[in-house]
């Protein structure tokens, strides 16, 4: 756990401010747009690994680390060091898209992490965030395509700029914004506890294939053959739902059948998060454009596509962004690539994941508003459901948003912090250092327990 508190010295008129004063001047300073600080109303002061202090010297297990950005955690000193490196070493620190030689080394690390050590894929390096990697990654399947359509999935999150947002799920967001990207086609994801089917099971999944197979092959579908297919191997804002490996090796057939580009959006799932290098590996297939961001900048805002190389169908300047050459997170991304990669962090995520989902299981025996666990690695989401009202034709009982709500407020004062998702807001999700112990996931358990006892909710 955390010790010896850091002081600023610099920022004296708040410097022994508590969290209630901090985030009265944060409402005053910041637009309504801000989400955390209502959720998790706290100034955080110091953090190492999974432990985060606060402005009122509390501690807490954060299982969020910023929505999976941090995959070794806070602050971890190799990644501190790399950035002292990149300071001391007289590297500018922007660079637009010109060459050093730390991008030198951070690209060809990561091509050797893509399929077949990256021999078929290019990588282009976008704005800063994962929002500004997908909007690159459609625009060139247009152009590589001559077409203009885009198939996305009910659930997906993609970001929240424009392109990004008319392919994202969530209507949310989406009220009042007008004049979405046109040609945009929703089809259901698999869904392994609420088929959208109403079927459930393998058939659920056959029948899914089958619906997306017939739509891109039936002339009279009312669907223009489209530029690209955009999706996540897990989704994660969606509420944490693996694709069926069966499911995504069709699509992928498909897709290669009819010259429609695979785009895979790895931004949150990538980089051992879900057991695995990438979520599209536990199907053993290759996207046309992979998307990656927040673990691939070791903590620092970095965005990259991978594409392969038939597809790199830009021509000079044709997609720029000031904000492409981060030096500093290159370095920490290089870090913490060949750390992920050297200590085989993928291998100890899957087993700490099963292990953990076995454990949350258990407790869905003595707990049953937990309606049901699911995730790969440690992308694990936690449905909240009302297990004293009617099921549904699959036997699932209704979402309980409230009481997830309530549950996340009450894992805060427990020392926990957790991110919420899916429909209405019912998954609980969890997202940590992917360095977490197994004796930090037995307090995650206390707390996560302890958090539902004071929601009053009652074992049987």
């Amino acid at each position: 756990m955390m010790t010896d508190k850091v002081r600023i010295d610099s920022l004296d008129a708040t410097s022994n401010a508590n969290n209630e004063t901090y985030l009265a001047r944060q409402a005053e300073f910041e637009s309504n747009v801000r989400s955390y600080p209502r959720k998790l109303p706290l100034a955080i002061t110091q953090a190492k690994g999974v432990w985060i202090t606060d402005a009122d010297n509390k501690e807490y297990l954060d299982c969020l680390a910023g929505a999976g950005t941090l995959a070794l955690g806070h602050n971890h000193p190799d990644v501190l060091q790399s950035i002292q490196n990149v300071i001391t070493s007289g590297l500018p620190l922007h660079t637009l898209d010109l060459t050093t030689p730390l991008k030198d080394a951070f690209s060809e690390y990561l091509l050797s992490l893509l399929p077949e050590q990256g021999k078929e894929y290019k990588l282009q390096f976008t704005g800063p965030s994962g929002a500004d990697a997908v909007e690159a990654a459609i625009k060139l399947a247009k152009k590589a395509t001559g077409r203009s359509g885009v198939i996305a999935f009910s659930g997906g999150y993609h970001g929240m700029t424009h392109g990004a947002l008319s392919v994202t799920g969530n209507l949310s967001p989406k009220e009042a914004v007008n004049g979405m990207m046109p040609e945009v086609q929703f089809m259901p994801y698999p869904h392994l506890y609420r088929c959208p089917l109403g079927i459930g099971g393998e058939a659920g999944v056959k029948a899914l294939t089958y619906y997306f197979e017939n739509l891109i092959n039936d002339v009279e579908s009312g669907v223009r053959k489209p530029a690209a297919v955009i999706l996540e191997a897990v989704q994660g804002e969606g509420g944490v739902n693996p694709a069926p490996a069966e499911w995504l090796q069709r699509i992928r057939k498909v897709t290669e059948e009819h010259g429609i580009l695979l785009i895979i959006d790895e931004v949150q799932a990538g980089f051992a998060r879900t057991g695995k290098f990438f979520a599209f590996e536990h199907a053993g297939i290759q996207p046309d454009i992979i998307v990656m961001s927040k673990a691939v900048g070791g903590g620092l805002p970095l965005a990259v596509l991978g594409i392969k190389k038939q597809f790199d169908a830009w021509a000079p300047g044709h997609h720029t962004g000031t904000f492409r050459g981060n030096q500093l997170a290159m370095a920490t991304g290089l870090t913490t690539l060949k750390i992920l990669k050297d200590q085989n962090i993928a291998g100890k995520v899957a087993e700490q994941g099963e292990w953990l989902k076995g454990k949350l299981a258990e407790m869905q025996k003595r707990f049953p508003v937990i309606g049901h666990v699911r995730g790969l690695g440690l992308m694990i989401g936690i449905e909240i459901v009302k297990p004293n009202e009617a099921k549904d034709q699959l036997g699932c009982y209704p979402a309980d948003g409230d009481l997830s709500a309530l549950l996340q407020k009450k894992c805060f004062e427990a020392g926990l912090i957790l991110e919420r998702g899916g429909r209405h807001g019912c998954v609980l999700r969890l997202l940590p250092s992917l360095l977490i112990t197994n004796q930090e996931l037995e307090v995650f358990l206390d707390k996560f327990e302890q958090a539902l006892l004071a929601a009053g909710v009652q074992p049987v």
